[in-house]
């Protein structure tokens, strides 16, 4: 593998390895988004069973969607293959070594013609609580996203603000809830950033991006006809994390067993199948 994406992605924040997998492995990834989406789409409501969420909205313009669904690797063994492909391990090893935790592994979908599909300027270490639980988060993560269909700034792409990582974890005031906000300059503006300098990810099916947990980002509506769908896994050097599952071994692969605590808080004492908002 060309090891330019290393430096792009330190000097950056964020970096893109292109055609990683080919059109079998996105044929095989395509069909267990459909697979997962129309088990999705027959609850009701967001949906929880242990740390699997299926994340549903009700739309303006489409009515029910689905917008994302955390941990389908405990149920879909095609999305648990990828989670822990060579492909992948090659890719962040360089960067936080062979002993590997997961906290993120997360679908998300954009379908044309929603009214809100867009996620609100923001750093992923907002969201990495308790926070003694996560050391060293400028180097001992990197989180990633396999593009399962094209992504251009047409269809939401990721917007990201390069080198805004080597800042440090910023704050904003009145952020609300990230996934119900749009794209704002004046939210950059609270950063010190500006959207002149921001770049929008083109990606192909197959490609890899990688960015850190400090990286500014943010991704828009999609506004093109056809869906915009992206496979993410967030990485973790084993021994900086306290939460999370095995996901490689020295380098070797992890099953999966009785689900690990990561962010659902309330795993022991709830873990029952549930819809969330009855809980």
């Amino acid at each position: 593998m060309n090891q330019e994406y290393l430096e792009h992605y330190r000097r950056d924040g964020v970096a893109v390895i292109r055609n990683v997998f080919g059109d079998d492995d996105v044929s095989a990834l395509k069909s267990a988004f459909e697979a997962v989406q129309a088990e999705g789409m027959q609850l009701r409501a967001s949906y929880r069973h242990q740390n699997v969420l299926f994340r549903l909205s009700q739309d303006a313009n489409l009515g029910k969607t689905l917008r994302l669904v955390q941990w389908p690797s405990y149920f879909n063994d095609v999305l648990n293959r990828y989670r822990l492909d060579r492909r992948m391990l090659d890719i962040v090893e360089p960067l936080i070594g062979d002993d590997v935790k997961q906290i993120i592994n997360q679908m998300h979908w954009k379908p044309p013609g929603a009214a809100q599909s867009s996620f609100g300027y923001h750093q992923d270490i907002w969201f990495r609580r308790p926070r003694q639980a996560y050391r060293n988060p400028a180097t001992a993560f990197v989180q990633s996203g396999i593009a399962i269909d094209p992504q251009s700034a047409a269809n939401g792409a990721m917007t990201f603000c390069p080198g805004s990582h080597l800042l440090g974890e910023l704050s904003i005031d009145d952020h609300g809830r990230v996934m119900d906000r749009d794209m704002k300059a004046a939210d950059l503006a609270q950063f010190g950033l500006s959207e002149d300098a921001t770049i929008t990810l083109d990606m192909n099916p197959g490609d890899v991006a990688i960015w850190s947990l400090y990286t500014v980002h943010g991704s828009g509506i999609n506004r093109s006809t056809g869906d915009r769908r992206f496979y993410l896994n967030g990485y973790v050097s084993a021994t900086d994390c306290d939460r999370g599952e095995w996901t490689f071994r020295e380098g070797k692969p992890s099953t999966l067993g009785d689900p690990a605590l990561v962010h659902y808080d309330d795993l022991y004492r709830h873990p029952d199948p549930h819809y969330v908002d009855e809980r």
